[in-house]
């Protein structure tokens, strides 16, 4: 995407000077080696509680192979770019050899001042959870073992207000959205788990793949099914993921409607064009592929969508420390406050159990140009 061309003044020279000066050492350093949105910037509010940090104080950040977040930070750019303060920013990455980890490390270090984020009560430690894309097989028209539908926006509620669009999950069910079906899968349990997530792959009977991704919903709270299990004594903890609720669901065939009601939110789903490849993860709030352990949905009323945000947690129930530098792409509705991330594993079922067992303490830092 072309970048909007700079107003020329008198001092335009001096500014072109200045920028190719401070670019020399990074060229050096990478010749010696081998419809979204525009993100906005946080409220006033908000940067009270952006504190400036040295590099130092960062943990493991020198420890981190930041090529693995690079490519997902140029990723950002095009919607970045569109602000003023990061447009230099980005065009100066470019210039940036992609497999330098010392170019691209210098880059931030040179060019980015991190903040670490606090809270409202002026804590620093905040609640770090995990996300993923789930895989469904299913087809595009109901028969044999798929049964059950994921459901397009009905273009009439897209400009209804939100009154009119809030109706109960079980009533949307009982016939209200017939002829809406975008397609069919073959799980229950699986779709509602599909509907958490937001988005995801369907490996079709055809032997195609169809991506879908969050398109709006019925503006209902979220209830967790799992939670209701765990607290009627159903299942214990460690069984709240996917494995965990199927398998129950297939001891107890004819409660699992009982058990989804729980929730009285839906989810709606439109299906990706074929641009969208199926090595590219799904798209987030920012509008661009997810790229996996390395994007993170923030609460963009804190943190701009598209900067980049060094975590500090641990692994998924565990005291092993997970610190690598982030990219924030995407936005959750259960994500709200400073220090809240929900942490992208990727797709599949390997991601999901990582993702369900994830909730984790964690601090973060925002990198913003300096």
């Amino acid at each position: 995407m072309p970048l909007p061309q700079p107003i020329i003044d008198a001092a335009r020279p001096l500014r072109q000077l200045a920028r190719a000066v401070w670019l020399l050492p990074l060229l050096i350093l990478g010749a010696c080696s081998s419809q979204p949105p525009a993100p906005s910037m946080p409220s006033p509010a908000a940067s009270e509680r952006m504190q400036p940090m040295a590099w130092q104080a960062l943990p493991g950040w020198r420890d981190d192979h930041v090529i693995a977040a690079w490519s997902a930070f140029l990723a950002s750019c095009p919607q970045l770019a569109k602000k003023p303060r990061w447009t230099s920013v980005c065009d100066d990455a470019e210039h940036i050899d992609p497999l330098d980890e010392s170019a691209i490390t210098r880059f931030f270090e040179m060019r980015f001042q991190p903040y670490r984020l606090t809270n409202d009560d002026g804590s620093t430690t905040g609640t770090i959870t995990g996300y993923y894309e789930p895989i469904l097989h299913g087809a595009r028209e109901r028969h044999g073992p798929y049964q059950t539908p994921l459901y397009r926006f009905p273009n009439a509620w897209q400009a209804a207000p939100q009154r009119v669009r809030a109706a109960q999950r079980t009533l949307l069910e009982s016939g209200a959205l017939r002829g809406q079906e975008l397609v069919w899968v073959d799980n229950p349990v699986e779709a509602a788990f599909l509907q958490i997530q937001g988005s995801g792959r369907v490996r079709l009977d055809d032997g195609g793949t169809m991506r879908v991704a969050f398109a709006g919903s019925n503006n209902q709270p979220f209830r967790s099914f799992n939670r209701a299990l765990i607290d009627r004594g159903e299942i214990d903890v460690s069984q709240a993921t996917l494995p965990g609720v199927k398998a129950w669901a297939k001891r107890h065939p004819e409660r699992v409607e009982e058990m989804l009601t729980v929730n009285p939110r839906m989810v709606f789903f439109r299906e990706l064009d074929s641009d969208h490849t199926d090595t590219q993860g799904p798209i987030g709030a920012l509008g661009v592929p997810l790229t996996a352990e390395r994007s993170l949905a923030v609460d963009p009323s804190r943190i701009p969508l598209g900067a980049p945000i060094f975590l500090s947690t641990t692994q998924p129930l565990s005291k092993e420390p997970l610190r690598r530098l982030m990219v924030a792409q995407d936005t959750g509705s259960a994500i709200k406050g400073s220090v809240r991330a929900d942490f992208y594993w990727g797709h599949g079922e390997a991601a999901g159990e990582r993702a369900a067992r994830m909730k984790q303490d964690g601090r973060l830092w925002v990198l913003m140009p300096k």
